[in-house]
């Protein structure tokens, strides 16, 4: 295969950090960061509030791919901060898609699960877009600029990813640390979506970037579950305590932004194309506990 430039944005998060990891074995990064320094690739700073540093970074690189992580992803500070939340989400995704339509880089968007209302579930990636939290919002806007101001683009749709990371706790870690304390947890039962194991999503974006796979597509688990199912397939895996688990309903939740019922994705596009097929929770959950076991 040809080496490819890749420039990623977000790569000290917690996608991200997988994402420049796998491409730096076969291909050149630019791991973009604003604050943490990523651990690989070669990194450049880029403040996704500053467009002019947006577009020179891109004008010097002149990546052949982009794949775009970075965002405000707090659902409850989106909602409170809209203008930043706007100002990252949408403006910057603008700004990039017309920096790689120039330099005819191909742009992979990574968006969310939260585009949708969550009254159906399974959503297709035709489905009607009704965000009802403001971070929904910014990032379908933020789809609208990819496919207005971008010539050759895909829109990666993800829920719920998990994986470890030096600084950001997914939920299966969550629990897991605090089942190991003997501390009670709330678990939602009415939540679902489709958690996606992380190095399962990175595969799938460098798949879809080295092989310039464009449209809409959902890369996501192919698992619809429930906080709570997954807290207890968890418990089971590790024989802790899933006694410590309290069920608790969204209504529950003193959220500031609200969050969909069922956001869950259908994957069949992403199943039926892709070399790297969506996984399922339980083989997800397996490799995650063999991960976190190989690292302690």
């Amino acid at each position: 295969m040809v080496k490819l430039k890749f420039l990623v944005t977000g790569s000290a998060g917690l996608v991200g950090q997988q994402v420049v990891k796998d491409l730096s074995k076969s291909n050149q990064v630019f791991s973009c960061y604003n604050e943490s320094k990523p651990e690989y690739g070669d990194s450049v700073k880029m403040d996704l509030k500053n467009y002019e540093m947006i577009s020179s970074v891109l004008t010097e690189i002149k990546p052949d791919v982009v794949i775009h992580l970075g965002a405000m992803t707090g659902v409850d500070i989106c909602e409170k901060e809209k203008t930043s939340a706007s100002e990252i989400n949408t403006k910057a995704t603008e700004i990039i898609a017309k920096e790689c339509s120039k330099l005819n880089s191909f742009l992979v968007y990574v968006s969310t699960d939260y585009v949708f209302d969550g009254n159906f579930g399974m959503y297709k990636e035709d489905d009607v877009a009704n965000p009802l939290g403001f971070y929904g919002k910014s990032k379908l806007e933020g789809e609208k600029a990819v496919q207005n101001f971008s010539t050759n683009w895909c829109i990666a749709r993800t829920s719920t990813p998990f994986g470890l990371h030096p600084t950001k706790k997914s939920f299966p870690m969550w629990v897991i640390e605090n089942l190991q304390k003997q501390k009670q947890i709330d678990v939602l039962i009415d939540q679902f979506t489709s958690p996606t194991y992380i190095p399962n999503l990175s595969r799938m974006l460098i798949e879809i970037s080295e092989r310039r796979i464009t449209g809409i597509i959902h890369v996501a688990g192919a698992s619809k579950i429930s906080r709570y199912q997954m807290a207890s397939m968890v418990s089971d895996k590790l024989n802790l305590d899933g006694t410590l688990l309290k069920q608790i309903s969204m209504n529950k939740m003193k959220w500031v932004a609200q969050r969909p019922k069922d956001s869950s994705l259908d994957v069949s596009r992403a199943s039926s194309i892709l070399n790297e097929k969506p996984q399922k929770i339980d083989q997800s959950l397996n490799l995650f506990i063999d991960e976190m076991k190989s690292k302690n």
